[in-house]
């Protein structure tokens, strides 16, 4: 005899509710995977326990790819069949889409850094692993990048320094150089050295004159003749005219 059909309710049981859940969870998502490759279809599917854990799959197109081509298709949809609708509810509709990408983004971040993976299976798990795979292949090649225009870039600064460095050495042999041939060109004779300062003149005594009256000096000194007669005249200039004419007489 064939089975009867199944009366659907929900289960009481607690235990029983939960492993029938887990049972059809597994079988849905048995048959979405199936229905994706046997098809070629892009198949989005969603399911929140009653724990609130999410549960879903998706084909090799992101789950956010098929959410927000599901959510233009019903805009567009809804566009056409009520295009008389009030403006009101537009906004109501962007604010949906808006609250959804939001929760979708959230929950790829709590994944990217390793939170919320228990209710993922292994081929989810893969797919987060490839993202962050190349995520961090594309970050390393950045880095490999600016570190080698950074090298690049002291590298130059350091050929400039060195050839600045080369330039004023050799300047400085240079002006040695010019120098040492200054120096060796023109001896000591031939410098121009500062002539010594003259002698200063000679400090000539005055020669005293004897006073001669009448009479040859004779105080120990010789007299020249010279002398004598200069000496006779200085006096007789200097003499008043009466001692004069008493010496004449």
């Amino acid at each position: 005899m064939g089975r009867g059909r199944v009366q659907l309710k929900r289960i009481e049981n607690k235990i029983s509710r939960q492993v029938t859940f887990s049972k059809r969870r597994t079988g849905l998502l048995k048959k979405a995977h199936e229905i994706s490759v046997l098809c070629d279809a892009d198949v989005a599917l969603i399911v929140f326990s009653t724990k609130g854990k999410l549960f879903e799959y998706s084909t090799h197109s992101s789950m956010d790819a098929i959410l927000e081509r599901y959510e233009r298709y019903s805009y567009a949809e809804k566009l056409l069949t009520a295009p008389e609708a009030e403006t009101h509810g537009n906004w109501t509709l962007e604010s949906s889409k808006l609250r959804t990408k939001i929760e979708v983004l959230e929950k790829n971040i709590r994944h990217y850094v390793g939170e919320d993976l228990e209710p993922l299976n292994l081929r989810e798990l893969q797919s987060i692993e490839q993202q962050l795979d190349s995520a961090l292949k594309r970050v390393r090649t950045k880095k490999n990048q600016v570190m080698h225009v950074s090298i690049s870039e002291l590298h130059k600064k350091e050929r400039v320094l060195q050839e600045q460095n080369n330039a004023l050495s050799k300047k400085l042999k240079e002006n040695e150089k010019s120098n040492e041939q200054l120096n060796a060109g023109f001896p000591l004779s031939h410098r121009q050295v500062a002539p010594p300062p003259p002698p200063p003149p000679p400090t000539q005594t005055p020669h005293l004159v004897p006073l001669a009256i009448g009479r040859p000096f004779y105080g120990g000194s010789v007299i020249r003749q010279d002398d004598s007669a200069r000496a006779h005249t200085i006096s007789a200039g200097m003499m008043p005219p009466w001692l004069l004419r008493h010496i004449n007489e």
